[in-house]
């Protein structure tokens, strides 16, 4: 996506996002914080290879996975209070165009992600959670294949410039979690310019 039709499609989504058509994640799931945390998303802005790793059956006991690859590219907007990431992930049997808008609220201090693709268009209910201690944890309830679920989305960035993320759900209230998504991240260098 060029730079010049971020601000649109990000208010495009920003509009759905707010319409009240979506619902927030239930405010049980989400830890208090009055840390400002509006930065907390600084660490992935850039250009990036992408590996994912995705468990083939979710909630199954599985421990098949496959991989994808892709690239990713995340910008800023309202003075890195918001953030728009564009990536693809080309998987052995599909492609996948998707994107992520993440809003920081001012007010609770947290952070709301929502996730879409081309073909889904934005996915609800969004992830609501902050960061603390370096690691960001963002919540919503869910269904996979008609199982109520919590769904955990997991940031941190384990070692300088190769962030992390992982999906995880638990069918039993937050008891145990199975991890079913990981996308490790390894930056692009900048073009080298000409002087």
């Amino acid at each position: 996506m060029n730079r010049s039709r971020i601000g649109p499609v990000a208010a495009l989504l920003l509009c759905a996002c707010l319409s009240g058509t979506v619902a927030a994640a239930p405010a049980t799931l989400v830890t208090a914080t009055s840390r400002e945390g509006h930065r907390d998303f600084d660490f992935l802005f850039g250009s990036w290879h992408t590996h994912y790793r995705i468990l083939r059956r979710r909630l199954a006991h599985s421990h098949d996975w496959y991989d994808c690859y892709g690239t990713s590219v995340v910008r800023p907007f309202w003075t890195g209070s918001a953030n728009l990431e564009d990536g693809d992930l080309g998987c052995p049997n599909r492609y996948v165009g998707g994107m992520t808008l993440r809003l920081y609220n001012a007010g609770t201090h947290q952070w709301s992600l929502w996730w879409g693709t081309r073909t889904l268009g934005l996915v609800p209910p969004p992830q609501v959670g902050h960061f603390e201690g370096g690691v960001g944890n963002f919540y919503a309830r869910d269904t996979s294949n008609g199982t109520p679920v919590i769904v955990r989305f997991r940031w941190n960035e384990p070692a300088p410039g190769h962030p992390r993320f992982e999906q995880a759900f638990s069918a039993d209230g937050g008891r145990s979690w199975e991890t079913n998504w990981t996308t490790d991240y390894t930056r692009i260098p900048a073009a080298k310019t000409k002087s």
